[in-house]
Protein backbone atom coordinates (compact mmCIF):
# COMPACT_ATOMS: atom_id res chain seq x y z
CA UNK A 1 0.00 0.00 0.00
CA UNK A 2 1.30 3.55 -0.84
CA UNK A 3 2.30 5.67 1.96
CA UNK A 4 -0.81 8.00 1.86
CA UNK A 5 1.27 11.92 2.22
CA UNK A 6 -1.65 12.71 5.12
CA UNK A 7 0.17 10.21 7.27
CA UNK A 8 3.54 11.54 7.40
CA UNK A 9 3.43 14.27 9.82
CA UNK A 10 1.54 12.19 12.50
CA UNK A 11 4.00 9.88 11.57
CA UNK A 12 7.05 12.56 12.20
CA UNK A 13 4.96 13.57 15.43
CA UNK A 14 5.27 10.21 17.02
CA UNK A 15 8.90 9.44 15.85
CA UNK A 16 8.23 6.75 13.63
CA UNK A 17 8.45 8.02 10.08
CA UNK A 18 11.84 6.16 9.45
CA UNK A 19 9.78 3.18 9.20
CA UNK A 20 6.89 3.41 6.86
CA UNK A 21 8.90 2.41 4.14
CA UNK A 22 8.79 -1.16 5.72
CA UNK A 23 5.88 -2.17 4.38
CA UNK A 24 5.29 -4.97 1.27
CA UNK A 25 5.62 -2.05 -1.42
CA UNK A 26 9.23 -2.25 -1.11
CA UNK A 27 10.77 -4.62 1.20
CA UNK A 28 9.49 -8.46 -0.12
CA UNK A 29 9.19 -10.78 3.30
CA UNK A 30 10.74 -14.24 1.62
CA UNK A 31 8.32 -16.18 3.78
CA UNK A 32 10.65 -19.45 3.25
CA UNK A 33 13.41 -17.94 4.50
CA UNK A 34 11.75 -16.68 7.86
CA UNK A 35 10.30 -19.94 8.32
CA UNK A 36 12.96 -21.84 7.51
CA UNK A 37 14.70 -20.13 10.54
CA UNK A 38 12.33 -19.97 12.88
CA UNK A 39 12.27 -23.90 12.41
CA UNK A 40 15.44 -23.71 14.42
CA UNK A 41 14.07 -21.01 17.44
CA UNK A 42 13.69 -22.58 20.80
CA UNK A 43 11.09 -21.02 23.18
CA UNK A 44 13.04 -22.63 26.11
CA UNK A 45 16.25 -20.46 25.41
CA UNK A 46 15.14 -17.61 22.83
CA UNK A 47 18.01 -18.60 20.56
CA UNK A 48 18.70 -19.87 17.05
CA UNK A 49 19.76 -23.45 17.07
CA UNK A 50 22.60 -23.67 14.54
CA UNK A 51 24.95 -25.89 12.80
CA UNK A 52 27.52 -24.01 14.78
CA UNK A 53 25.89 -22.94 18.28
CA UNK A 54 23.20 -20.56 19.21
CA UNK A 55 22.58 -17.04 17.97
CA UNK A 56 19.66 -14.38 18.61
CA UNK A 57 18.58 -10.97 17.46
CA UNK A 58 19.65 -8.38 20.39
CA UNK A 59 18.50 -4.81 21.18
CA UNK A 60 21.44 -4.15 19.59
CA UNK A 61 20.25 -5.42 16.46
CA UNK A 62 16.49 -4.45 17.01
CA UNK A 63 18.05 -0.19 17.22
CA UNK A 64 20.52 -0.68 14.15
CA UNK A 65 18.07 -2.79 11.85
CA UNK A 66 14.73 -0.37 12.67
CA UNK A 67 16.11 2.52 14.23
CA UNK A 68 13.80 2.06 17.20
CA UNK A 69 14.63 3.30 20.63
CA UNK A 70 15.53 0.60 23.22
CA UNK A 71 16.36 2.71 26.59
CA UNK A 72 12.99 4.86 26.71
CA UNK A 73 9.78 4.61 28.43
CA UNK A 74 9.01 0.92 28.95
CA UNK A 75 5.68 -0.02 27.12
CA UNK A 76 3.25 -2.25 29.26
CA UNK A 77 -0.48 -2.87 30.63
CA UNK A 78 -3.66 -4.15 28.60
CA UNK A 79 -6.68 -2.08 27.07
CA UNK A 80 -9.69 -4.04 28.32
CA UNK A 81 -12.47 -1.50 28.71
CA UNK A 82 -12.10 -0.42 24.96
CA UNK A 83 -15.58 0.99 24.51
CA UNK A 84 -13.89 4.00 26.42
CA UNK A 85 -11.65 4.60 23.61
CA UNK A 86 -13.57 3.42 20.41
CA UNK A 87 -17.21 4.67 19.98
CA UNK A 88 -19.60 1.04 19.77
CA UNK A 89 -16.36 -1.26 19.88
CA UNK A 90 -16.17 -1.15 16.28
CA UNK A 91 -12.37 -2.20 14.81
CA UNK A 92 -9.20 0.06 15.41
CA UNK A 93 -9.09 0.29 11.59
CA UNK A 94 -12.62 2.13 11.13
CA UNK A 95 -11.78 4.71 14.17
CA UNK A 96 -8.56 5.24 12.37
CA UNK A 97 -10.32 6.21 9.31
CA UNK A 98 -12.88 8.56 11.10
CA UNK A 99 -9.97 10.18 12.37
CA UNK A 100 -7.29 10.49 9.95
CA UNK A 101 -9.52 10.42 6.98
CA UNK A 102 -7.78 7.46 5.45
CA UNK A 103 -7.41 3.80 5.90
CA UNK A 104 -4.40 2.69 8.13
CA UNK A 105 -1.33 1.13 5.62
CA UNK A 106 -0.27 -2.42 6.94
CA UNK A 107 1.60 -2.67 10.41
CA UNK A 108 5.17 -3.29 10.59
CA UNK A 109 5.66 -3.90 14.43
CA UNK A 110 2.85 -6.09 16.04
CA UNK A 111 0.49 -7.18 12.79
CA UNK A 112 -1.36 -10.54 13.94
CA UNK A 113 -1.51 -13.17 11.34
CA UNK A 114 -3.71 -11.23 8.88
CA UNK A 115 -0.70 -8.66 8.02
CA UNK A 116 -3.19 -5.72 8.84
CA UNK A 117 -4.71 -5.74 12.24
CA UNK A 118 -3.45 -5.24 15.56
CA UNK A 119 -4.49 -6.30 19.17
CA UNK A 120 -6.49 -2.79 20.61
CA UNK A 121 -4.02 -2.90 23.43
CA UNK A 122 -2.06 -0.97 21.31
CA UNK A 123 -4.17 2.01 21.12
CA UNK A 124 -3.89 4.06 24.02
CA UNK A 125 -0.26 4.79 22.83
CA UNK A 126 -1.45 6.22 19.86
CA UNK A 127 -3.27 8.86 21.77
CA UNK A 128 -0.55 11.01 22.53
CA UNK A 129 1.30 11.00 19.09
CA UNK A 130 3.48 13.41 20.39
CA UNK A 131 4.82 10.94 23.18
CA UNK A 132 4.79 7.53 21.25
CA UNK A 133 8.91 8.72 20.02
CA UNK A 134 9.76 8.52 24.26
CA UNK A 135 8.49 4.86 24.33
CA UNK A 136 11.29 1.89 23.81
CA UNK A 137 9.41 0.69 20.70
CA UNK A 138 12.49 -1.19 19.90
CA UNK A 139 12.40 -3.48 23.17
CA UNK A 140 8.56 -4.42 22.65
CA UNK A 141 9.46 -5.51 19.33
CA UNK A 142 11.74 -7.70 19.89
CA UNK A 143 9.63 -9.41 22.98
CA UNK A 144 6.51 -9.11 20.44
CA UNK A 145 8.92 -11.62 18.15
CA UNK A 146 10.15 -13.38 20.50
CA UNK A 147 6.07 -14.36 21.73
CA UNK A 148 5.20 -14.68 18.08
CA UNK A 149 8.23 -17.27 17.15
CA UNK A 150 7.86 -19.28 20.55
CA UNK A 151 4.13 -19.36 19.05
CA UNK A 152 5.06 -20.77 16.15
CA UNK A 153 7.30 -23.23 17.76
CA UNK A 154 4.78 -24.88 20.60
CA UNK A 155 1.51 -24.65 18.83
CA UNK A 156 2.99 -25.40 15.14
CA UNK A 157 0.95 -22.06 14.29
CA UNK A 158 1.35 -22.45 10.04
CA UNK A 159 0.68 -18.46 9.44
CA UNK A 160 3.77 -16.01 10.38
CA UNK A 161 3.01 -12.78 12.52
CA UNK A 162 5.12 -10.46 14.21
CA UNK A 163 7.53 -7.58 12.63
CA UNK A 164 9.09 -10.37 10.68
CA UNK A 165 11.14 -7.35 8.46
CA UNK A 166 13.41 -7.29 11.44
CA UNK A 167 13.86 -10.82 11.35
CA UNK A 168 15.08 -11.06 7.71
CA UNK A 169 16.86 -7.69 8.10
CA UNK A 170 19.01 -9.42 10.77
CA UNK A 171 19.38 -13.03 8.60
CA UNK A 172 20.66 -10.63 5.68
CA UNK A 173 22.87 -8.88 8.05
CA UNK A 174 24.31 -11.82 10.11
CA UNK A 175 24.72 -13.99 7.69
CA UNK A 176 26.26 -12.54 4.24
CA UNK A 177 26.12 -15.86 2.37
CA UNK A 178 22.55 -15.52 2.61
CA UNK A 179 22.31 -11.58 1.29
CA UNK A 180 20.30 -11.09 -2.77
CA UNK A 181 23.18 -9.28 -4.65
CA UNK A 182 23.06 -5.76 -5.89
CA UNK A 183 22.07 -4.27 -2.11
CA UNK A 184 25.37 -2.55 -1.23
CA UNK A 185 24.26 1.00 -0.58
CA UNK A 186 24.39 1.63 3.05
CA UNK A 187 21.18 3.67 4.89
CA UNK A 188 19.68 4.28 7.89
CA UNK A 189 17.42 2.45 9.24
CA UNK A 190 20.01 -0.48 7.66
CA UNK A 191 16.70 -2.70 6.91
CA UNK A 192 15.98 -0.25 4.53
CA UNK A 193 19.25 -1.32 2.30
CA UNK A 194 17.33 -4.12 1.32
CA UNK A 195 14.51 -1.67 -0.81
CA UNK A 196 13.07 -3.30 -3.41
CA UNK A 197 14.15 -6.76 -2.98
CA UNK A 198 11.63 -9.48 -4.29
CA UNK A 199 12.47 -12.78 -3.79
CA UNK A 200 12.19 -15.55 -6.13
CA UNK A 201 8.25 -16.59 -7.37
CA UNK A 202 8.77 -19.97 -6.62
CA UNK A 203 6.31 -21.97 -4.54
CA UNK A 204 7.41 -21.71 -0.72
CA UNK A 205 7.65 -25.64 -0.12
CA UNK A 206 10.57 -26.25 -2.52
CA UNK A 207 12.36 -22.70 -1.28
CA UNK A 208 12.14 -23.65 2.72
CA UNK A 209 13.66 -27.31 2.00
CA UNK A 210 16.39 -25.04 -0.07
CA UNK A 211 17.18 -22.19 3.03
CA UNK A 212 17.03 -25.56 5.02
CA UNK A 213 20.13 -27.66 3.19
CA UNK A 214 21.75 -23.94 2.66
CA UNK A 215 21.31 -23.49 6.83
CA UNK A 216 22.84 -27.41 7.88
CA UNK A 217 25.72 -26.19 5.90
CA UNK A 218 26.53 -22.85 7.72
CA UNK A 219 29.73 -22.27 9.22
CA UNK A 220 30.87 -20.03 12.53
CA UNK A 221 33.06 -18.09 9.90
CA UNK A 222 30.37 -17.02 7.89
CA UNK A 223 28.62 -14.78 9.40
CA UNK A 224 29.44 -11.97 11.56
CA UNK A 225 29.29 -11.24 15.49
CA UNK A 226 29.42 -7.15 15.11
CA UNK A 227 27.24 -4.90 13.23
CA UNK A 228 29.72 -2.50 13.63
CA UNK A 229 30.20 -0.66 10.20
Amino acid sequence: MRLDDRYVSYLQMAGLYHLARLNDRWFRLDEALVSAFIERWRPETHTFHMPFGECTITLQDVAYQLGLLVDGRYVSGCLSEFQIYIQGGCPAWVWFQELLGVVPPPSQLFADKSGNRIHIRWLPYVARLEEMGTYSWGFTALAWLYRCMCRVANRHVVKLAGPLQLLQSWIFWRFPRFRPAGYETFSWPLASRWSGYNHSGSEKGPRVHMWRLRIDRLQDRERFWSLDI
